[in-house]
């Protein structure tokens, strides 16, 4: 994308890069003297104002798109043609494909390809807007016209006040005795600001008369140059100007004293009139107090009343929450009581302990029989063993010689 977006760039200048922007700029205009913000159907949708480059700049593209969709179908609309508003879930492709349709059917040209449109901002997409909206502004018979700037009014010159305090008056006196002086004669700003705003009247009359100047800059300059002394407008300091500070603070203190005077008169009867509302309000207070004095009392004693019953009150509460807590103990241990019976009623019932008694019985008998056989065994194997010892020392006590016994196998020893 970056690299086709360069390649165009390069074939039609370093200006189609701002291309939107200036789209974008007359789109807002347009949807301006169209009402786009005060429409119902736009707040319908919660759409917000849209911004100088919102179409231009990549914010968020589904919102864009959005957006894009359902102001073309606004415009669509305003245009005169209708066309179904566009839904949040619908397919993309065929909503660009039926603007781009509607746009054609105005007879304006379409040479990129809708894809370019999918991302709801750039160049192409503040094209079809601008479209639209010049369509939009056909069909509600606007059109434009040439701009009627206004006429500039000669404003007043403003007087400087310096630390002199400069009047017009002084300075009259001022130029007429430097006239006196100097015997020199200068121009008249009033007349010469005059003369020149009736200039600029006629000259702005004939604008379309004049196409080049023909004044020649060196004539102009000399002009200026010999004109220039008469120009400076002079100030002269006086050593007088501690008078007419004096004369403007008596005529202050004049001033004062009579407003002083008027506006006396009326805070006195302003005073009048609250002293004496002020004593009415008192009389009314200490009326309304004595009247109501039974009353007063009755409150208070209901209040000291309903003192002593929340006082009541909360010491009965404490002793109901004391006794809940050892209710809460005692059942505890009920519950515990009652479980530890059960379990041994089911104990008492069930007959599982005398079936492990009964096959441990079976069991100790089995192995009783196993060890009387073992005793056996063993009693056999001492008796033989005590004869073999026996017969051994019988013949060593008696023979010398004694051929050696033969041994009866231990089948006969047992008969």
């Amino acid at each position: 994308m970056a690299a086709e977006r360069e390649e165009e760039v390069a074939e039609r200048g370093p200006g189609a890069a701002y291309q939107a922007f200036v789209l974008m700029e007359e789109l807002r205009d347009k949807l301006k003297l169209l009402g786009c913000e005060e429409e119902e159907a736009l707040r319908r949708h919660n759409m917000r104002p849209i911004s100088r480059h919102y179409f231009a700049l990549p914010t968020n593209p589904g919102e864009q798109f959005f957006m894009f969709c359902t102001l073309s179908a606004w415009l669509i609309t305003k245009a005169g043609r209708p066309f179904e508003q566009p839904q949040e879930y619908d397919d993309p492709n065929a909503v660009i494909s039926n603007i781009l349709s509607e746009l054609r059917s105005f007879g304006r040209p379409v040479d990129f390809p809708p894809s370019k449109l999918k991302a709801g901002y750039g160049e192409q997409a503040c094209y079809v807007l601008d479209c639209l909206a010049d369509e939009a502004l056909k069909y509600s018979g606007f059109s434009w016209k040439r701009p009627v700037y206004p006429t500039e009014e000669l404003e007043e010159e403003e007087i400087t006040e310096d630390d002199a305090e400069l009047t017009l008056n002084k300075l009259e006196e001022d130029v007429v005795e430097e006239e006196s002086d100097n015997e020199e004669n200068f121009i008249d700003l009033n007349v010469l600001k005059a003369q020149t705003y009736k200039s600029d009247m006629n000259d702005s009359t004939k604008q379309e008369e004049i196409l080049q100047s023909t004044t020649d800059a060196a004539e102009w300059n000399l002009e200026v140059e010999r004109v220039l002394p008469q120009l400076k407008v002079t100030v002269r300091t006086d050593n007088k100007d501690w008078r007419i500070h004096v004369d403007q603070i008596h005529q202050h203190k004049d001033g004062i004293e009579s407003s002083l005077k008027e506006t006396r008169g009326y805070l006195d009867k302003l005073h009048n009139e609250i002293s004496r509302t002020l004593e009415k309000i008192n009389s009314r207070e200490k009326y309304i107090n004595s009247q109501l004095e039974h009353l007063v009392q009755e409150y208070r004693s209901a209040q000291a009343l309903l003192s002593e019953a929340k006082e009541k009150y909360q010491e009965g509460s404490g002793g109901v929450t004391e006794r809940s807590r050892v209710l809460s103990e005692i059942t505890e241990v009920l519950e515990k009581v009652k479980q530890e019976t059960e379990e041994k009623g089911s104990s008492m019932t069930d007959g599982a302990p005398l079936v492990k008694i009964k096959q441990a019985l079976t069991k100790l008998k089995q192995e009783t029989i196993q060890m009387d056989i073992q005793i056996g065994v063993m009693e056999h194997t001492l008796l033989q063993s005590k004869l073999k010892e026996k017969s051994n020392m019988t013949r060593d006590m008696h023979a010398t010689v004694i051929p050696e016994p033969t041994v009866l196998p231990s089948w006969c020893l047992v008969q």
